[in-house]
């Protein structure tokens, strides 16, 4: 039975009823965690940021924290399950304690019916500051990427323009009609590599999806979301005959991997045309819908209601604040927060301070 003064909700829940989460973390990982089997709720993790040679220095602040380091920031991974790159909760009960903890003590807790391929959280999500041009690249599908091993997995990923410059920014995604790997050759030979690939000028809140073997390149004066497979294998194929400023050295390419993965049937991708549902006050964008992943786009200034009894659910804010609802606690959110609301949390209520858009992420 609870004490006379303790709080029935925090009680059965194991959350605290305030949106104060600073309470005593788990103890170790591993076995104790699965002893301690604490209730699951929506959480937070502290953000991956990586140094990249064509970073720039918005993702810190977008995400409310300290920059790590005085180099250019180029990604930010917000939820990570890859091997070496685990995300750590950043709050709450399971504070310290990683995603890869959480999956290992029970998958099905967190996913519920989603797959977890070799037991892994299936998705990826980042924020990337493309303050140059990112290589032109390509990534393996699962078959190719299993060739090289357990926990490799192929890459389909989704962008969402959150940030782009009318006159500079370009997104490079797909061939032009007609190119050929022979083609394709010739054009890296000959340094006009950008000039076969399809490309437009991006606008705030376009999509792209880009199935696995699609060319591709962000262009400068570029701020994204991505969500992905939960991969991190990348074949370059051209980087502009950039040197790296601090080995004076051009990156190393990839070309002959690159062409193997490279599917040439596929041309230009445009973004996505969404399926828009108002209802309610609340104003729901289909963006995408594959075999790894969902993608919907959210916006309302009222409450209302979100996710689904044994479905796991990610929810980036991309613009406003307000708080998350569930089981009786409330957890603040305000831009650039990423919320995982495991598939044992079910449904949830987002209550808007403001107007809010979220970006709903939910593997299949």
């Amino acid at each position: 039975m609870p004490g006379a003064n303790a709080d029935p909700v925090a009680e059965t829940f194991g959350v605290p009823t305030t949106t104060d989460l600073s309470v005593t973390p788990l103890p170790a990982p591993g076995k104790g965690l699965r002893m301690a089997r604490r209730p699951l709720y929506p959480l937070r993790f502290d953000p991956l940021f990586t140094a990249n040679i064509w970073g720039g220095d918005r993702l810190p602040k977008l995400l409310n924290r300290p920059a790590p380091h005085a180099d250019p920031i180029g990604e930010a991974w917000v939820l990570s399950d890859v091997p070496g790159s685990e995300s750590r909760v950043a709050d709450g009960p399971l504070a310290g304690t990683t995603l890869r903890d959480l999956m290992a003590a029970d998958a099905e807790r967190i996913v519920g019916r989603a797959a977890a391929p070799q037991g892994r959280f299936p998705l990826l999500l980042k924020f990337l500051d493309a303050r140059q041009e990112l290589s032109v690249q390509v990534h393996p599908n699962d078959e190719q990427a299993a060739k090289l091993g357990p926990n490799k997995f192929g890459k389909t990923e989704s962008w969402v323009v959150l940030e782009a410059c009318p006159d500079t920014s370009r997104l490079y995604a797909g061939f032009a009609e007609g190119v050929t790997a022979d083609g394709f050759r010739k054009a890296l030979a000959t340094k006009t590599t950008p000039n076969i690939l399809h490309s437009f000028a991006p606008k705030v809140g376009d999509c792209v999806h880009l199935e696995a073997g699609t060319v591709h390149a962000i262009g400068r004066n570029l701020l994204l979301f991505e969500v992905q497979q939960t991969s991190d294998i990348t074949y370059r194929l051209y980087d502009w005959d950039r040197v790296d400023a601090k080995t004076q050295l051009p990156r190393e390419l990839h070309v002959e991997q690159a062409l193997a993965c490279a599917d040439f049937s596929r041309g230009p991708c445009w973004p996505v045309a969404p399926a828009v549902v108002v209802s309610n006050g609340v104003r729901r964008e289909g963006l995408v819908s594959c075999r790894y992943f969902t993608l919907e786009r959210l916006t309302a200034s009222v409450p209302f209601r979100v996710g689904a009894g044994g479905a796991c659910r990610a929810y980036v804010c991309v613009k406003g604040s307000g708080e998350i609802e569930n089981r009786g606690a409330r957890f603040p959110f305000r831009t650039g927060d990423v919320y995982l609301v495991p598939a044992e949390c079910g449904a949830c209520v987002v209550v808007p301070g403001e107007e809010v858009t979220l970006l709903e992420c939910a593997p299949a």
